[in-house]
């Protein structure tokens, strides 16, 4: 069995996840990770799971008319090793350009790893959340200050506390 990716996108209608599910299933085929969202109306979808490239192919054919759909092989090299504790990161503010980018920007310059991250707006208000990793020898104090500053400079306010496992 090879490890695959499989992503779905198209325009929201009832039962893509049902459809989906289910011609993976006939094929054996069990989820290990998925995500499920709709962004502004479209359906988005990721997956992966175990099973035949072609099989699985082949199963998800039918859907592809109004869906785009991929499925990939994914290697091991491919996995994800925990670099370190957990942290949640939540901003929110007035909507502009540049927020995700900045702030996932430190989180990368202290050596930290984005492992899930969502955003939304709602009229004007913008909201980040994101799972982070962040590596033992990360300086925290410095990484709070730095988002202190973006935040301040973007107009948003940000925090980043310890998440606990019920968290996750």
């Amino acid at each position: 069995m090879t490890q695959l990716a499989v992503t779905v996108i198209g325009p929201d209608r009832p039962g893509i996840i049902a459809d989906v599910t289910e011609a993976l299933a006939g094929t054996g085929v069990n989820l290990e990770d998925s995500t499920m969202t709709l962004l502004r109306g479209h359906f988005a979808m990721m997956i992966v799971c175990s099973g035949s490239l072609s099989e699985v192919n082949t199963a998800l054919e039918p859907l592809r008319g109004d869906l785009v759909i991929t499925v990939r092989a994914m290697g091991p090299e491919n996995e994800h090793a925990a670099i370190g504790p957990s942290y949640l990161l939540s901003v929110h503010g007035a909507d502009r350009p540049g927020i995700v980018a900045a702030v996932t920007r430190l989180v990368a310059a202290s050596g930290g790893t984005i492992t899930d991250l969502a955003t939304r707006l709602s009229g004007d208000l913008y909201v980040l959340t994101a799972e982070v990793e962040l590596p033992l020898t990360a300086d925290l104090e410095t990484l709070d200050r730095t988002l202190e500053i973006t935040a301040e400079e973007l107009g948003v306010g940000v925090t980043l506390s310890p998440a606990e496992s019920d968290d996750l």
